[in-house]
């Protein structure tokens, strides 16, 4: 607490509003709609309303974790927090996962994405050299400094709003499709259901990132007030957002012809300015997917060096050491090799879903603290308190446990496969916890 009291309390809402947008528009939108559609068998009206229900549950998400992260205001995010009103051990599989599947997983998704994006130019063959090549080149560019890591994110953001912005003003202007956008849900003999889940699974990879908000409470200057109304109006801008470039998708190519595009955003630039100009806005998006793997890189990497420096991860004293530039080289190293290891996949959609499904595991477990500690600590302080509870952690909780079922039992078999291992791979991470902790006893 004493950390946070020293920070400088100068953040207002509007600055907060800006903090939010920029944490979570990534590359979802630019490639999701494949996903989503191929889900949907073509049919446009679940897809586009898909956008909404989950920006609607990321607000509830973010509006419930927040006063998880302001309470406990330690280094570390879930790992600490689950920890603390848990046990150590839930702590530790939660960091196990980010370390293991979720950022490798999403790191490898976005160099596959590359990877397939520079394949169209220079052959097929060379998808998976390019991939791996992407995650290699993030790893060096981290391995040289926080700085030169942090230069690359200002000029991925710049790279991903011109697109964005030039897709929706001119997708709407010169597009000229007619067909319906909210009918049919879903395409014949499709589980509304299952559908629905899968659908999810890609819209809420496009909106991860707001876990991040709650960590900026203690340099605002009334987080009681500002913080929920910046979390509402932040991610009601990305839903508006990611709503208006998907209807302008749709005025370019329907449903069932985005079904079949891996880059619909893409496909969508040449539809709209020709090859040339779809070339430039195809660059902007392979630097701002780029950007975005490097965000992962560095976010995960600090998770694995906090786990080190705790000493509970196997070789904790390599993971944990500092190179020249005073960055965890071999923890970035080891996030870098595994994302290299699932880029053998070849598959953008898997690996993302699989990075989602694990981390909403311990999301909904986090969203479930708030109802511990309101119990067992009432006398705590809370400058900032989850609006309309309890319905806003339960819905929360309920969200996160439909994510997590329509997996494991509504979806397809490859989708239940894929959350099955999830779950296999997270629980490796105990026999590992009393492994290295049996050897710090010794």
């Amino acid at each position: 607490m004493n950390n946070e009291q020293q920070m400088k309390k100068n953040l207002g809402f509007t600055t907060a509003t800006s903090l939010v947008v920029g944490c979570v528009i990534g590359a979802g939108v630019f490639f999701k709609p494949y996903a989503i559609y191929q889900a949907t068998g073509g049919a446009p009206g679940l897809g586009i309303l898909a956008w909404i229900i989950g920006g609607v549950i990321s607000i509830f998400a973010a509006l419930t974790f927040s006063e998880v992260a302001i309470l406990i205001p330690k280094t570390g995010g879930m790992v600490a927090y689950l920890s603390d009103v848990y046990d150590e051990r839930l702590g530790f599989l939660a960091g196990w996962m980010q370390v293991i599947i979720f950022y490798p997983a999403f790191l490898a998704g976005y160099g596959v994405k590359v990877g397939s994006e520079l394949a169209e130019w220079i052959g097929p063959q060379f998808k998976l050299p390019a991939a791996m090549a992407v995650i290699l080149m993030v790893v060096f560019l981290n391995c040289l400094g926080s700085r030169t890591a942090g230069g690359m994110q200002v000029i991925s953001t710049v790279c991903k709003l011109i697109p964005l912005i030039l897709l929706m003003i001119f997708g709407f202007l010169k597009g000229s499709a007619s067909a319906p956008v909210f009918s049919p849900m879903v395409g014949e003999g499709l589980s509304l259901g299952g559908v629905l889940g899968s659908t999810l699974l890609a819209v809420l990879f496009a909106f991860e990132g707001w876990t991040n908000v709650g960590t900026i409470a203690g340099e605002m200057k009334n987080p009681g007030r500002d913080l929920p109304k910046a979390i509402v109006c932040g991610v009601s801008i990305i839903m508006a957002v990611y709503l208006v470039i998907n209807l302008a998708y749709l005025r370019v190519i329907p449903a069932d012809e985005l079904m079949h595009l891996e880059s619909p955003a893409a496909a969508v630039a040449v539809r709209l300015f020709g090859e040339s100009g779809g070339l430039l806005i195809k660059i902007g998006i392979i630097v701002s997917v780029i950007g975005a793997a490097n965000g992962f890189l560095m976010s995960g990497s600090r998770v694995a060096y906090q786990l080190a420096a705790q000493k509970t991860l196997p070789a904790s004293r390599t993971l944990a050491a500092l190179n020249g530039s005073k960055v965890p080289a071999n923890s970035v190293i080891l996030v870098g090799v595994l994302a290299c290891l699932y880029s053998f996949s070849g598959e953008f959609d898997l690996l993302t879903d699989l990075g989602v499904f694990s981390c909403w595991i311990f999301y909904t477990l986090t969203f479930a603290c708030v109802f511990r500690l309101r119990r067992l600590h009432p006398e705590w302080e809370r400058s900032y308190k989850v609006p309309l509870y309890p319905v806003i952690p339960a819905l929360a909780i309920a969200s996160g446990l439909f994510v997590i079922v329509s997996q494991l039992f509504l979806s397809g078999s490859r989708a239940r496969i894929m959350a099955l291992c999830s779950v296999i791979i997270t629980l490796v991470g105990l026999p590992v916890y009393y492994a290295v902790k049996k050897k710090k006893g010794n």
